[in-house]
């Protein structure tokens, strides 16, 4: 026991050895809801040194634990070894940068036999627009013809191309009078995205009224200004 604790509080294991308690801290906080396990996927790349494909605190805290038992393990054997002074201090920083080498080898190992249980997001689709409201940004738009401009997720605009179904011819209708008619889809108005074609790679879209859209549902019995009926 002796042994192990003066290895795990000497050069170098003892550096690893710091950073093993802050990723078990920082797996408790995980498991506690307090953070994700993908909390630092935006801000670092793990791709450059072979290690992407699965979230930065999987592929650092599998280098870090494996660094810690090779620089563990080598100090055992440093201090068995009698080595003194200089030479003890070249072994020891050869210690260091050799487990950190072997994790880094190992690791990536790893990552290439288990990367296919990460699977990346699914990257952004046109498809993503169906359903979303759009400016027409044309002066008109036709079966043939119109423009419109959407608002992805994450805020940014983009121009896509948009069509109309043709109208029904007058007799077919059922309804007449104004109703029967629909609003025409100019620049400025708002349409809706309901339906992607990939062969023309254009969007139908159809006029939307924001005055029509009901809105979240209530509660049974409750009427609009909070009293119930």
């Amino acid at each position: 026991m002796e042994e192990f604790l003066g290895a795990a509080l000497g050069f170098p294991a003892v550096i690893f050895g710091a950073a093993l308690v802050v990723v078990v801290c920082f797996w408790l906080l995980v498991l506690a809801g307090a953070a994700g396990h993908d909390s630092f996927d935006a801000d670092l790349d793990t791709g450059t040194a072979g290690l992407g494909g699965v979230p930065v605190s999987v592929s650092v805290s599998l280098l870090v634990v494996l660094s810690w038992f090779g620089s563990l393990t080598g100090t055992v054997l440093l201090n068995r070894s009698g080595a003194v002074s200089t030479t003890r201090a070249v072994l020891a920083v050869a210690v260091l940068a050799g487990s950190l080498l072997l994790a880094w080898g190992a690791v990536r190992l790893l990552l290439h036999r288990f990367r296919r249980y990460f699977p990346a997001e699914p990257p952004p689709s046109r498809l993503d627009f169906v359903g979303s409201v759009c400016t027409i940004r044309t002066g008109s738009v036709t079966a043939t013809f119109g423009q419109a401009e959407v608002v992805s997720y994450d805020g940014s605009t983009a121009i896509v191309q948009v069509r109309t179904a043709e109208p029904f011819p007058s007799g077919a209708s059922r309804l007449s009078g104004p109703a029967a008619e629909e609003a025409p889809l100019v620049m400025g108005g708002s349409g809706l995205l309901y339906a992607y074609d990939e062969d023309g790679e254009f969007f139908w879209v159809s006029p939307y009224d924001a005055a029509l859209d009901p809105g979240p549902n209530t509660r049974p019995h409750e009427l609009p200004g909070g009293a119930t009926g």
